[in-house]
């Protein structure tokens, strides 16, 4: 009987594990480090465009993935919607900016 319950403990243990990591590898998720990468840039970027008077820090989404900036939202110029571009290529670690930042008329 305790033999059973180990030999039974053991194998959801072992497919528990298995289940879980070949879950990891189908999503493709984040290292825990790169997550954190991809978390200070967006947080620089955004500090840098509320410090900025050109640009409205609080119209523009800033989404970063693995080192790649996506920028989106509304823009009162393209002036400032070229200063938030430039903004975020200045910041350490970004490799790519997307801006999908739309001027308002």
């Amino acid at each position: 009987m305790k033999k059973s319950i180990h030999v039974i403990a053991t194998a959801a243990f072992a497919a528990v594990t298995l289940f879980s990591a070949g879950c990891a590898v189908v999503r493709q998720q984040e290292t825990v480090g790169a997550f954190v990468d991809d978390a200070t840039i967006t947080t620089q970027i955004k500090s840098r465009m509320a410090a900025d008077p050109v640009v409205a820090a609080i119209s523009i989404s800033v989404e970063t993935l693995k080192g790649e900036v996506q920028l989106s939202g509304f823009a009162k110029s393209a002036a400032e919607r070229s200063k938030a571009e430039s903004i975020a290529r200045e910041v350490n670690g970004v490799k790519r900016v997307r801006n999908d930042i739309v001027v308002r008329s």
